[in-house]
């Protein structure tokens, strides 16, 4: 007897009722911790993996951290350090995979006599980490592209105008990308992953093939101490900021959560993946750029400003192929851009959500495509006004650099911190126990119930006690300067911009912010 539905039509409606049945499970799954279902789901584990990676761009971002290539031993170290730190916010993205992130679980995990000031002070440490980050990332890109100017015309003299006119119009691809085509982010992100993982082969392959190389002994016994610092241990210490911030922005897809299927999976899978992905590319840049950077002193001088730039000439013997392969970084810089200003709108959206900034009315709405506009604009004009300061310091760049790692890493650390605290006192459970306790869990007032990823037993403790090590290590060397004695244009700032967005955001809660807030808004029935 002839099958009275068509083979193609049985499988659409199986697709269909599958995917119904995933956004059944992810609105409960966020009910579960208090939320509404407001974004649109549209990215997948492939596209949130691309995401997470070109944030990270690990690789890109060791070699525009300038110095002596950076060292092998403090990459591998800060490749460490940041697994462990992924893997501690997996398990608290498993728990609670909201938008907010870090301010949730610390409004989550805190006793009730802080539980509103410790998530309200983390949340603005977010906001102000995550609009550095969208702000370093601009202005690499744009005098990234001045250095290619550079490199093929000797006669030029790059101008801090120039500067900001060039940030801008990456700002403003970014904002098309996030604002008008929206609903391509996805696919684009998936576009970016491949050109990502291509792009690291188009340089290396040449840089390896063409390049004369060091001896082993010099790449893996040989360290410099430029900064002037009292020890090579220090110097070492101090150094680390940029192979930190070339790994900044673990909780990138964290706030893409809402948008994500099957979150409380597949976001601790991406972001975890993602690090292994980025070590593994940025450890392979990091030895060929050192094998191959056969006269340090010259690339450290070179005119660009990029010493990676002298380092491609010098191995091709031919501008045009240097300029090939250095073109790849800024276009995968001004990619990673697209993302941090994804990121950085989920989180003044969401903070906003939970009438944690001025104007929370209007930052939270969202247009008719779920996509949250003002926030948008608002990350946007922070921005185009932080790249003014541009004309008048010549160093914002390390201190921006300084201030993302310095802000986002605090975050972090209050998080592990609190963690390691509730799971050390027994104050996390088993979800089906948590369950039949509570309708909501895993907000302030409910009880804490373990996700799908959980590292178990004594493991999950030191785990979590590594990252908190790490973490107090990397926020304390994050406000150091670059060289011993510095002036006013090579001190680091970033401890008044940090310090300065705790004294403002406290100030602001006790006089009003106080008022509003009370944490992560509930948005369902208790019942």
């Amino acid at each position: 007897m002839e099958d009275p539905i068509p083979l193609r039509e049985r499988h659409v409606d199986t697709k269909a009722a599958s995917t119904s049945h995933t956004q059944v499970q992810d609105n409960q799954g966020l009910g579960r911790v208090g939320k509404k279902q407001i974004l649109k789901r549209r990215f997948g584990f492939l596209s949130i993996l691309g995401f997470s990676c070109t944030i990270l761009a690990s690789w890109e971002g060791i070699l525009s951290t300038g110095g002596p290539a950076g060292t092998v031993y403090s990459f591998l170290v800060v490749w460490l350090g940041t697994f462990s730190t992924f893997l501690t916010l997996s398990e608290l993205v498993s728990m609670a995979p909201t938008s907010g992130g870090q301010y949730h679980w610390v409004s989550m995990m805190s006793p009730a006599s802080c539980q509103k000031y410790l998530s309200f002070l983390t949340g603005w440490l977010i906001v102000i980490g995550w609009l550095g980050a969208f702000t370093s990332t601009c202005y690499l890109s744009a005098s990234q592209i001045q250095g290619l100017v550079v490199l093929n015309h000797s006669t030029y003299v790059p101008t801090a105008w120039q500067t900001v006119l060039l940030f801008w119009a990456i700002l403003a691809f970014a904002v098309f990308v996030n604002a008008v085509a929206s609903t391509w982010l996805p696919k684009f992100e998936g576009f970016v992953l491949i050109l990502h993982i291509v792009g690291f082969f188009a340089i290396i392959i040449p840089l390896l093939y063409l390049g004369s190389h060091n001896d082993a002994s010099e790449v893996f016994g040989t360290f410099r101490n430029d900064g002037g610092f009292q020890s090579e241990g220090l110097a070492f210490m101090v150094g680390m900021t940029g192979a930190m911030f070339s790994f900044t922005g673990a909780d990138a897809a964290v706030h893409m959560s809402e948008e994500i299927h099957n979150a409380e999976r597949v976001v601790p899978q991406s972001i975890l993946t993602s690090v292994v992905i980025n070590g593994l590319l940025g450890f392979g840049m990091v030895l060929s750029t050192l094998f191959t950077m056969t006269d340090v002193d010259t690339a450290l001088a070179t005119p660009t400003g990029y010493p990676y730039m002298q380092v491609f000439c010098s191995a091709t013997s031919s501008v045009g192929g240097c300029t090939v392969m250095s073109a790849i970084v800024p276009i995968l810089v001004t990619a990673t851009a697209v993302g941090s200003l994804a990121s950085s709108s989920r989180m003044v959206w969401s903070f906003a959500r939970d009438r944690g900034l001025p104007g929370w009315r209007l930052l939270s709405r969202v247009n008719a495509q779920a996509v949250p506009q003002w926030s948008i604009l608002v990350v946007t004009v922070a921005a185009v006004l932080l790249a003014l300061i541009i004309l008048g310091s010549a160093a914002v760049l390390n201190d921006v650099v300084s201030l993302c790692v310095s802000a986002l890493y605090t975050s972090y650390l209050i998080s592990a911190t609190l963690l390691i605290w509730k799971r050390c006192t027994g104050g996390i459970r088993d979800p089906a126990v948590a369950a039949v306790d509570s309708v909501l869990v895993n907000t302030a007032g409910a009880p804490l119930a373990w996700g799908p990823f959980h590292i178990r037993g004594v493991l999950g403790i030191l785990v979590n006690a590594f990252t908190i090590a790490y973490l107090t290590v990397g926020v304390f060397f994050s406000f150091w300067p670059t060289v011993a004695s510095p002036t006013a244009s090579t001190m680091n700032w970033a401890v008044v911009g940090t310090a300065g967005t705790s004294l403002l955001s406290t100030g602001y809660y006790v006089l009003w912010g106080g008022k509003e807030y009370t944490g992560p808004v509930v948005e369902i029935d208790r019942d």
